[in-house]
């Protein structure tokens, strides 16, 4: 990115930092509703044991990690993708910004590097894989990055991921310059992803713990504008300084690029360019460093950013960056974040993608999660006697990877939050909303409101429903009315995008009829929040419904309803927004009668 300042580069002849060359060429809070104080807090109920969700590595571990990662000399989802001009390489790489300036990482907090070494458990150096990309914090615990970075890796065993800091670490990966290492829990990339078109291409690394870097959003689902021709978009990253050399940046750079219009990107890359997929940006290149401005990039998975969102991720581009005529190209997030933001909002029980059932067994009061294993659940795990509560729901209200429930206390209405503390290893119980006995719903569905912070909503008594705007700890600002008339459905359930358009939806049944209807979100607050209902369905023959999320792990909000004689169907989401808004139910158990509550 420019020219490198004396002694501020740093020749790696080996570092090849991961970019596959596909191609050449309103709202008032009534006082004392809502509580968030631990001022009458209810005697904690039974909790599981959490086990951790991975063991940590040791900071030498991952002090190895990032120095492999350094010295390394492989390619990051390299493709067998012919070249289609003279002089490129297929399957190489090349991750520089040209033409770029040096930036803080208080300009783009959320920047990150993301590690991989993996010395293959041999003696010998030759197999090792090491290699580096960039990402961007977008929850405390979510790192999005491109998915030629995450397929076929195992991040947990060898990734390490680094934050905070605009600096590239020490060669011994032992300085960070300020920054904070951490491993990776879990890691998802795009199920269509294709190695060889590199379509597809975005992927989320889950970290085992929270991050202090600021999180940046993603554009929505409706985006158009950003995308115009012309439009001024930067991309950041760390990388080779000129296409003639090796030499690295050890600064955070950025660079400013105007968006190319489809036709543009296809008329450079022909059959290569998806449209829809991929968006393109940058003036044409010159033919060598002079005059040439490219994002090639300042790290494959970095993000491309138009007013304060991530409007696309680098993706490929042409070896050395600087063939006359290309552009840089990167997967259009617009058309990715319906199948992005769950893994988001994707906290469950046994962490693992996919969403646990929570049930009460009527007879006894004890509470048992069942666990997903995609098309059916697992035999129950009991949690212990919870008597004395009406409702529990699942929940992440801080965004730390590990789940929340919210309950309501039968004897007075009091709604209380309990979450696992990971510093202490214990679990902390605060009242957050006081008498709420005749709330006739309450939902906690995920952000509502557009801010990646997972919101609280209730219908009360005449029917209105409620925003709580989640601040991301657990605490609320005033509440925001949405409307009234939510008391002809004898159920309002939600959590996460049924319609995949990334916005939190609510699923309601009419009392009369037993019409479902879809309220799609459109991420903002107050008499706005939802769309006009659309019915979906005619659902009679059910008496109990959940919507504990994606339960299929496929990245689409699933539903569940219970007939009275106890049969469970899973109704496994589309991400359609009609009457095929649901797959053919499969039925995942006959014996479910027996419980009261669904969580």
């Amino acid at each position: 990115m420019g020219t490198p300042m004396p002694g501020g580069g740093r020749h790696r002849r080996r570092i090849r930092i991961a970019l596959p060359v596909a191609a050449a060429g309103v709202a008032a809070a009534v006082a004392g509703a809502l509580l968030t104080t631990s001022a009458g807090a209810a005697t904690p109920l039974p909790q599981p044991t959490v086990k951790p969700v991975t063991s940590s590595p040791s900071l030498a571990e991952l002090e190895k990690r990032v120095a492999g990662a350094m010295a390394g000399d492989d390619v990051a989802g390299r493709t067998s993708k012919a070249a289609l001009t003279a002089g490129t390489v297929a399957g190489s790489i090349d991750p520089k910004v040209i033409g770029g300036n040096e930036t803080t990482i208080s300009t783009a907090p959320w920047m990150t590097q993301l590690h991989y070494y993996d010395d293959r458990g041999t003696s010998t150096t030759g197999d090792d894989i090491g290699f580096f990309c960039g990402g961007a914090v977008v929850a405390p615990t979510k790192i999005l990055t491109a998915a030629h970075c995450v397929k076929g890796y195992n991040w947990k065993a060898n990734g390490a991921v680094v934050t905070g800091t605009a600096q590239l670490p020490s060669a011994d990966g032992t300085d960070l310059h300020g920054g904070t290492v951490t491993g990776v829990w879990r890691q998802w990339n795009h199920p269509s992803y294709s190695a060889t078109t590199i379509d597809n291409d975005i992927a989320v690394l889950t970290l085992p713990v929270p991050v202090k870097a600021t999180p940046i959003r993603m554009t929505t689902s409706g985006d158009t504008t950003s995308y115009k021709a012309g439009t001024s978009a930067k991309v950041y990253g760390w990388g080779r300084t000129s296409s003639t050399s090796e030499d690295i940046s050890e600064t955070l750079k950025t660079a400013t690029l105007p968006m190319q219009s489809d036709t543009t990107c296809s008329g450079a890359y022909g059959s290569d360019f998806v449209k829809g997929h991929m968006v393109c940006a940058g003036k044409p290149a010159t033919g060598s460093d002079a005059g040439t401005v490219s994002a090639c990039n300042g790290d494959s998975g970095g993000p491309l950013v138009v007013n304060n969102r991530i409007v696309g991720v680098v993706s490929w581009g042409v070896t050395d960056c600087v063939a006359k005529g290309a552009y840089s190209v990167f997967a259009k997030v617009s058309s990715y974040v319906g199948a992005a933001y769950p893994r988001l909002d994707d906290t469950n029980i046994s962490g693992d993608h996919k969403a646990d059932l929570w049930v009460r067994k009527a007879s006894t009061k004890t509470g048992y999660s069942k666990d997903s294993k995609g098309t059916s659940f697992a035999a129950r795990q009991s949690w212990g006697d919870w008597n004395g509560v009406n409702v529990v729901l699942q929940t992440d209200l801080d965004r730390d990877g590990y789940q929340d429930l919210v309950y309501r206390r039968s004897s007075d209405g009091d709604v209380f939050r309990t979450h696992y503390v990971i510093s202490s290893g214990t679990w902390s119980t605060k009242r957050i909303a006081d008498n709420w006995k005749s709330r006739t719903r309450i939902i906690t569905p995920g952000d509502v409101t557009g801010d990646y912070l997972p919101d609280l909503l209730s219908v009360d008594s005449a029917g209105a429903l409620w925003i709580y705007p989640g601040k991301g700890n657990g605490t609320f600002a005033p509440r925001v009315k949405v409307g009234t008339g939510w008391n002809q459905y004898n159920s309002v359930r939600g959590k996460g995008d049924f319609n995949g358009d990334g916005k939190t939806d609510l699923i309601a049944r009419s009392r009369s009829g037993s019409y479902l209807y879809l309220y799609k979100g459109t991420g903002k607050a107050g008499s706005g929040a939802f769309s006009a209902r659309v019915k979906v369905r005619t659902w009679g023959g059910y008496n109990a419904f959940d919507a504990p999320g994606d339960v299929t792990g496929d990245g689409k909000a699933d539903f569940l309803a219970r007939t009275p004689g106890g049969t469970l169907y899973l109704y496994a989401g589309t991400g359609k927004g009609t009457s095929e808004i649901f797959a053919t139910r499969k039925s995942v158990g006959t014996d479910f009668k027996q419980y009261d509550i669904f969580g």
